[in-house]
């Protein structure tokens, strides 16, 4: 699962004979994954923290940074949300719209950090140490699966400020410039890779450590080259089952103390996600779940109801609270990610247990 390589001939043999990749069997694909995996990957690392017998001593002893501080970014979201618009000195609306932005731009830096982590992850296990693998794997994700990828967004014009036509002053360069850009990405995006692979090497041989490297590159790849739709199935699929999956995989040694009633075993954890998400998916974001009724076409009957629900809450009092719950748990999201899996701290690799590292 931690691997998304399969997801672009997939998506390239869903796609054969439409004009657009969204109007084949690949947004049946995007749907799916997203009902499956999307919520589900959102709470992952909420279930490690406070959910696990392994994570216990560490949320004992960092109590701020597991508990005090999602409290806080929750506080801090809700008040900037729910007011209505007399009671602060921007709307509601302009408020949310900032709230985006700043989520546009951690969505980035969040997905970068997690090939990193992957990476990070591979080559422990791979028994690789060294200050050269570990800037190796920093460049391979925050230089080909950050910038780069940002550099694809812009030249699509699928960014959130440009969708919001807060870039419109840059679009003429953009658009001149496109080509070069294009092929002067693909080229950095290749020899990177092939200077990594080449470093690592040195270091032995590691074919799961190889396919991770091959995964960023060749989703960056497609950045460049694919239809934008092609590209947000490959990017944000590939994220959701790495967050499962690793939450799935983590912190197995959960019989080392007695375990509370509220504790998730490791059998249990990837249905209990995939549940949730399929159960949250319509009330989480409201404003990002506008395909919805496409499930219905999928599963008749669970997700008729699906697409209403939508509409309903969209329009109801209650829209503000949920717009609120989405931003809310993203950036606490955020947070407990790095927090959940910090290797650097002797407390978090026990609770992660031999599984992984």
């Amino acid at each position: 699962m931690l691997s998304g390589l399969w997801l672009t001939p997939l998506l390239a043999l869903l796609s054969l004979g439409h004009e657009r990749a969204e109007d084949g069997g690949a947004l049946d694909v995007y749907v799916v994954i997203t009902a499956g995996f999307w919520i589900g990957h959102r709470l992952s690392s909420s279930l490690l923290a406070w959910g696990t017998a392994a994570y216990r001593p560490v949320l004992r002893t960092q109590r701020t940074r597991l508990v005090w501080i999602p409290v806080a970014i929750v506080a801090v979201v809700f008040s900037i949300v729910m007011p209505d618009d007399e009671h602060l000195p921007w709307t509601r609306a302009e408020r949310t719209l900032a709230l985006a932005s700043v989520d546009a731009t951690l969505i980035i830096w969040h997905f970068a950090a997690q090939h990193f982590g992957v990476l990070s992850l591979y080559r422990l296990r791979a028994h690789r140490v060294g200050p050269s693998l570990r800037r190796a794997d920093r460049v391979m994700a925050l230089g080909v699966g950050g910038v780069v990828v940002l550099l694809a967004e812009l030249l699509a014009g699928t960014t959130f400020l440009q969708q919001h036509g807060l870039l419109d002053h840059m679009e003429t360069t953009i658009m001149a410039w496109g080509p070069v850009l294009r092929w002067a990405g693909g080229g950095t995006v290749v020899v990177v890779t092939v200077v990594v692979v080449v470093i690592d090497r040195r270091h032995g041989w590691s074919w799961p450590r190889c396919l991770a490297l091959l995964n960023v590159a060749v989703m960056a790849l497609v950045a460049l080259a694919a239809q934008p739709f092609v590209f947000l199935v490959v990017w944000t699929a590939q994220h959701w089952l790495a967050a499962v999956g690793l939450s799935t995989m983590v912190a197995v040694d959960d019989n080392h103390e007695q375990r509370p009633w509220f504790v998730i075993r490791r059998p249990w954890r990837l249905p209990l996600l995939v549940t949730l998400s399929v159960l949250l998916f319509p009330v989480m974001e409201i404003e990002a779940v506008g395909e919805a009724e496409r499930l219905s076409a999928l599963l008749p009957g669970v997700t008729a109801l699906m697409g209403s629900l939508v509409a309903t809450l969209s329009s109801s009092s209650l829209a503000p609270l949920l717009v609120a719950l989405g931003f809310a748990s993203a950036f606490v999201h955020y947070h407990l990610d790095r927090a959940v899996f910090r290797l650097s701290d002797p407390a978090v690799r026990r609770a992660v247990g031999s599984s992984l590292t």
